[in-house]
């Protein structure tokens, strides 16, 4: 779900370390918690009310059924991001599930991290890492950077660890994890500004079984979702891969994916099958050159591979994660694995 911008640098997780609290920010004791697998805490509903002053403390963000609050843990100067789920239909209390089994189940340098949670009522709550630089949607594209671009450097490490993060959802997780709803706006970014793939509500562990037409409720957002997946219903980690493809192309060329009743695959796409084309042409011009050739065009190449129509020749994220290591992103962010 995209949060909203309010006045604080969004949005819900990441390294909080070093961060000057904000105002609003609330304390709850964390002491008598109970401890949970991944160690993350189960929090009672009057924890989470003192953790928030009583959902009054600064809200950092806003969709069409969550809210998150800021607040920070007893006992460390660590702020968190208390998020809270309206589960006003039954559909809306399946996600709020698939989201905290799923971030139960998995643990990455690249992923979010959950620190607590309440499943005690209808409104459920997850509380995670606050990340104070916000979004790499805002960052990319928020009209106050026009003139300071993410730098080429970063956006390539950016994309390494998010690529690393769905390998391990796909490969390392059992049964694999799809998350379903891979763009811009779902990754954060930490305090170190390295990548934090967040909010799982559309994630799903294993493949969805086809059904009779294409569902009704189709997950991910316009310009990512995974043409296959639109006509067969069929939702796979190869959509994940296709939506990661899109996520490329608009590092690569600093334009949203769908922008103006106009998908960025289909112009990208039109230009690269022209013939031999020239990689500056379809480079974010706010850079200038400053950016590494050899690296644009193999990102250029491995996001052509993630969006082709047939999800069967599209490359697992292991192959993805292994060819953009082999580009200038891999010493930036090999700590990251």
């Amino acid at each position: 779900m995209l949060l909203h911008r309010h006045k604080f640098p969004l949005l819900c997780c990441g390294c909080g370390g070093g961060v000057v609290a904000a105002r609003g920010a609330a304390t709850v004791d964390d002491t008598t918690t109970k401890n949970t697998g991944k160690s993350a805490r189960q929090l009672s509903w009057a924890q989470v009310e003192a953790m928030t002053s009583g959902f009054t403390t600064a809200v950092v963000g806003e969709g069409g059924f969550s809210t998150v609050y800021l607040a920070r843990l007893a006992g460390s100067h660590q702020l968190a991001a208390v998020k809270l789920h309206r589960s006003c239909s039954e559909r809306l209390r399946r996600a709020f599930r698939q989201e905290l089994d799923a971030l139960l189940r998995v643990r990455h340098p690249h992923i979010v991290r959950l620190l607590a949670f309440c499943d005690q009522r209808d409104e459920g709550v997850l509380v995670l890492e606050f990340a104070p630089n916000g979004n790499l949607h805002d960052n990319l594209h928020a009209s106050d950077r026009q003139n300071t671009p993410m730098p080429w450097a970063r956006r390539a490490a950016v994309a390494l660890q998010v690529a690393r993060a769905l390998e391990y959802l796909h490969d390392r997780c059992e049964p694999a994890v799809v998350h379903g709803d891979v763009k811009a706006s779902n990754v954060l970014l930490d305090a170190g500004m390295c990548a934090r793939l967040c909010d799982f509500g559309s994630a799903r562990a294993g493949f969805v079984s086809a059904s009779a037409r294409p569902p009704r409720a189709v997950l991910g957002s316009p310009g990512y979702v995974d043409p296959h997946y639109l006509r067969s219903g069929v939702l796979t980690t190869k959509s994940d891969v296709y939506s990661f493809g899109v996520l490329l192309l608009e590092l690569l060329t600093g334009t949203q994916p769908f922008q103006d009743g106009r998908l960025l695959t289909s112009a990208v796409v039109s230009v690269i099958k022209a013939g031999s084309f020239d990689v500056r042409k379809l480079v974010d011009q706010r850079l200038g050159c400053r950016y590494d050739g050899a690296d644009a065009a193999a990102l250029a190449a491995a996001a052509m591979e993630c969006v082709g129509e047939n999800p069967t020749l599209r490359p697992s994220m292991a192959d993805v994660v292994r060819a953009l290591e082999r580009t200038g992103a891999a010493p930036v962010s090999a700590a990251g694995r």
